[in-house]
């Protein structure tokens, strides 16, 4: 028997496969679609105090390899999640991470107190990182100082688990994991998605209404992978790997080089049971690689050459 399970701040995850946050929904939305309750985990779409209506149309745009969306962190607000969405996700047999997005340090504190409520929540990824909202979003995830305080007031609050979900939008990403592990975060979600463009050439505007958005999707694996393994080598805590994971393999990279689970997002929007379907391909491999356990795969990177921010760019 293959062990798949982790666990984080004495919270058990199945195995090591999440689905990202605003590709999945509460979870309701795929229940006729997919067994649910054979993923690690479910990262709910963004949650803020008050409902957000998010940015207008055109806010999706596909793209070569992957996909830009401009939602602007569209969510019901905290208030209807806990009376429309917690008790269906309550009945479910696996981890439930809720993600919070905020506009100030204050709303982030005033949404992870209420849920702070429910038992049903097992954990908070937090967003710093969205780069398609005018306020919040990357105002907070591109400086390092107001990452740092927010993970400190954050885990004041709370004995679960604290995931800092990270923005690659930056030039060194290891510094900000650092300081978010310095603040007392228990894992970093890495990548959000990178800032991107399309245009329309017959129309000549830009795709989206907001020009710019965040690209995701198999064309930003290897980025992703790349600041897995930055990040992997400045912090101890785990990291949840995530940019472009399609299959079982993608995830296996992930893991080499330092992640200790994933999240499947952009794949959740061609086939929702891609996640369970990770899960399953990583306990065949690591079967037929003669493992005992997944984690085994964590950090297991071979590589004789030392990681250095500048070496790699020359």
């Amino acid at each position: 028997m293959i062990k798949e399970s982790f666990s984080l701040r004495g919270v058990e995850f199945k195995n090591r496969v999440l689905v990202a946050s605003g590709t999945f929904g509460y979870g309701d939305e795929v229940k006729d679609l997919v067994d649910v309750n054979k993923l690690g985990g479910i990262c709910t779409k963004s949650l803020s105090w008050k409902p957000r209506d998010g940015n207008p149309p055109h806010r999706i745009v596909e793209t070569t390899g992957g996909m830009l969306n401009s939602i602007g962190l569209a969510n019901i607000g905290v208030h209807a999640f806990i009376e429309q969405k917690l008790p269906y996700l309550r009945s479910l047999d696996t981890t439930i991470i809720v993600n919070i997005a905020a506009s100030s340090i204050q709303e982030y504190c005033d949404v992870l107190s209420l849920l702070e409520k429910y038992d049903a929540v097992d954990g908070y990824e937090i967003n710093v990182s969205c780069p398609n909202v005018k306020e919040g979003g990357l105002n907070f995830g591109t400086n390092c100082s107001m990452t740092r305080e927010i993970t400190s007031r954050l885990r004041a609050l709370t004995n679960k688990p604290l995931l800092m979900k990270l923005t690659p939008n930056v030039t060194h990403i290891s510094e900000f994991a650092k300081a978010v592990e310095d603040a007392g975060a228990d894992a970093i979600s890495v990548i959000n998605t990178l800032i991107g463009m399309a245009v329309d050439i017959h129309a000549r505007k830009p795709r989206l209404s907001t020009v710019t958005g965040g690209l995701s999707g198999p064309a930003i694996k290897p980025i992703a992978l790349a600041k897995v393994y930055e990040v992997a080598q400045a912090v101890k805590i785990p990291i949840i790997g995530i940019g472009g994971i399609m299959t079982a393999e993608d995830a296996v990279e992930f893991l080499l080089v330092g992640a200790s689970a994933v999240q499947v997002g952009t794949a959740n929007f061609i086939d929702p049971s891609t996640g369970v379907k990770v899960a399953e391909g990583l306990r065949s491999f690591a079967e037929n690689e003669g493992l005992s356990d997944v984690g085994q795969l964590v950090r297991a990177l071979q590589s004789d050459v030392k990681f250095s921010i500048l070496q790699s760019w020359l």
